[in-house]
């Protein structure tokens, strides 16, 4: 009898504890922007500027086709983005090709200021940051190189502030560098043409799910 009180004591203690979570999560999606959802496209849109891969939704994902050159689509619903202190975080894939395939603008400040997070340039492996102080990612201080493999999921997370970028994969930190004062900006070609938030890649077929942007409190 003891125990059979026991057990439902835990059981009253775990439902409690799981009933606590909705609040939580009701909290935190005042703070969050589903960027793309899995059922449409309808926020994004296709940037054509000859020999770009196709982009389309293909069983809950957004699929980047192999283009000649950088191929990718652009947030449309500039109006609602923060710019400043936020994190996007998305899951992404190299379906195919061999060089980048998460290529992620995103603005800092500004509409029209923005940086290219590139996950796998230069051949496949570069990582970091386009372009500080117009050196970019394979140039600065965020370069580093990182073994991705093809058909593969892999968490990223970006964090935007005033004075610096953060960057995790699988929850690794990759990038951790200050911008106050630095000169920012996308490299110079196609890439400008996917401000102020894309998503983009080189000679390369990518899947992402999972996008969303979370606003966070100001650091001092």
């Amino acid at each position: 009898m003891k125990f059979r009180l026991a057990i439902l004591a835990l059981a009253s203690i775990s439902a409690w504890t799981f009933s606590a979570e909705p609040v939580a999560s009701k909290t935190e999606a005042k703070d969050t922007m589903v960027l793309f959802d899995g059922k449409s496209l309808n926020d994004w849109e296709k940037v054509d500027i000859g020999g770009s891969g196709e982009v389309s939704l293909e069983e809950g994902e957004l699929i980047i086709a192999q283009g000649e050159s950088v191929s990718g689509a652009v947030y449309k619903k500039v109006k609602e983005l923060p710019l400043q202190n936020y994190e996007i975080s998305l899951e992404a894939m190299r379906v195919e090709g061999a060089d980048f395939f998460c290529g992620l603008t995103f603005p800092v400040g500004d509409l029209k200021t923005c940086l290219t997070l590139v996950l796998g340039g230069w051949g496949g492996a570069v990582t970091g940051i386009s372009s500080i102080d117009d050196m970019d990612a394979s140039e600065n201080n965020t370069s580093s190189f990182q073994r991705f493999a093809d058909n593969t999921w892999y968490k990223v997370r970006l964090q935007v502030t005033p004075k610096e970028l953060h960057v995790w994969i699988d929850g690794k930190e990759v990038v951790n560098t200050d911008i106050e004062g630095k000169k920012l900006g996308v490299r110079p070609g196609p890439i400008e043409s996917y401000l102020p938030l894309s998503l983009t890649t080189f000679q390369t077929r990518a899947a992402y799910k999972n996008i969303k942007l979370t606003k966070i409190a100001p650091t001092k």
